[in-house]
């Protein structure tokens, strides 16, 4: 198969404004020296794009403000980055063209498991420290010793995802018996649903119903219909935005009611799907990587501020709550990293990288086998009581939220069965 891969999606205009602003506000120490170039590609167009430009816009922040600082190693940061377009055929060739025309000194993962698992390989054949970007247990296969995963899934990736709901499920009384599975047929998906396989077992559930749906999947009420036939108390949905999105609107029309409904639905999280949802989100169990708790919020409070602002003039999701974050703190990670071994050479990233723990403003994070890390930080939600008047002021809180799990995070009781929030 031939690759191929534009420039069409080169986003260097996405921050050009607000860093020259920036650098005009704050005098930068002394930049000398080629700069550090920073490789990666995101999401930009497709079904992620909603999910890869916010993360972008957090990545070009940190790019920002780094430099008015000086920079690293007193040497200017620059991003280099181009369009997937949710694409998975388009990485491995993206990837080539970083390494081998652009010459980036270091590279980064693109936004989600099935974007990165390509990508993996291209890296790896070059001996490059890898950063994946909310990928899910790519590693556990090659067990490559300079990969480490941004996603804070913790030692367990794959059960990570559905733990929470069903620890959640069994702590009910009566307690549920019985689950049916049903997933997307692409990489994201089936780790996830391997996780949720170990999880039923480990919980005493029995599973009675676990199919797959092929990607582009536009019609889902034959899925819903052979979950009702199923007949489960528990319904684990293990999908990408736009199937998860489908799923969540053909469930209200068609009636699906089990006693819980959730797990893995990546898009959920995103605003645009939000409003496009509203009350039909009502009563779901999902995961989240981070909601704006105050707990959660209180090293993160400045960069929101920040991203908020320049999201409006970008046109990106106005609150950047599940990636604007993280993609500052991706490349925060890198940042720190790159100072404390005072190099750029993929050895010594990586060495530290290992042996060292990171602050950054969406937790502390440590990594351990396979590059995951140490502990998990994965949330459970349910979210309820939202209206069809929901706007961006709803979604800017916590009102319409419950985190469940873990304990030390939680913030309220599970509404039980799923019909009752509706």
């Amino acid at each position: 198969m031939i690759v191929h891969a534009t420039r069409r999606g080169i986003c260097v205009s996405l921050g050009a404004a607000f860093i020259a602003a920036g650098l005009a506000v704050v005098p930068a120490l002394a930049q000398s020296g080629d700069p550090i170039k920073i490789g990666f590609s995101m999401a930009l167009t497709g079904p992620l794009a909603p999910n890869g430009k916010q993360a972008l816009l957090g990545a070009k922040i940190w790019e920002e403000e780094i430099n008015a600082k000086g920079g690293l190693l007193g040497r200017k940061v620059e991003l280099v980055n181009y369009d997937d377009q949710s694409n998975p055929a388009n990485v491995p060739g993206i990837y080539t063209k970083l390494l081998e025309v652009d010459k980036v000194d270091v590279v980064m993962g693109p936004y989600g498991t099935n974007l990165n698992a390509p990508a993996l390989p291209v890296v790896m054949q070059k001996g490059k420290t890898f950063i994946g970007f909310f990928a899910l247990d790519i590693n556990s296969e090659f067990r490559y010793p300079k990969y480490f995963s941004m996603l804070p899934t913790g030692p367990k990736p794959r059960e990570a995802f559905t733990e929470g709901f069903f620890q959640t499920a069994a702590a009910q009384n009566p307690k549920p018996q019985t689950v049916a599975l049903t997933s997307e047929d692409a990489e994201f998906a089936r780790n996830a649903c391997e996780g949720a396989r170990e999880n039923a077992k480990t919980f005493g559930f029995k599973i009675i119903y676990d199919k797959t749906f092929p990607p582009g999947t536009t019609d889902f009420s034959p899925v819903i219909r052979a979950l009702q036939a199923a007949d489960a108390d528990l319904v684990v949905v293990c999908s990408y935005p736009l199937s998860s999105v489908g799923i969540v609107q053909s469930a209200n029309e068609l009636g699906l009611k089990p006693k819980m409904l959730g797990g893995a639905m990546v898009g959920l999280q995103a605003t645009v799907f939000k409003d496009r949802l509203k009350s039909k989100l009502d009563g779901i169990v999902n995961y989240a990587t981070w909601v704006p708790s105050p707990k959660l919020m209180a090293p993160a409070e400045q960069f929101f501020k920040v991203y908020q602002e320049r999201a409006k003039a970008a046109g990106v999701d106005p609150l950047g709550y599940y990636l604007g974050g993280w993609g500052y703190a991706d490349f925060q990670l890198l940042g720190e990293a790159i100072e404390g071994a005072k190099s750029v050479n993929d050895d010594k990233l990586a060495e530290y990288l290992r042996s060292h723990e990171f602050k950054t403003i969406m937790g502390d994070i440590k990594f351990g086998a396979n590059g995951e890390w140490t502990k998990s930080g994965m949330l459970q939600v349910q979210y309820h009581g939202i209206t069809d008047a929901a706007n961006l002021e709803t979604w800017r809180g916590m009102s319409y939220q419950t985190v469940l799990t873990p304990q030390d995070q939680k913030t309220g009781n599970v509404i039980y069965p799923y019909e009752n929030a509706k």
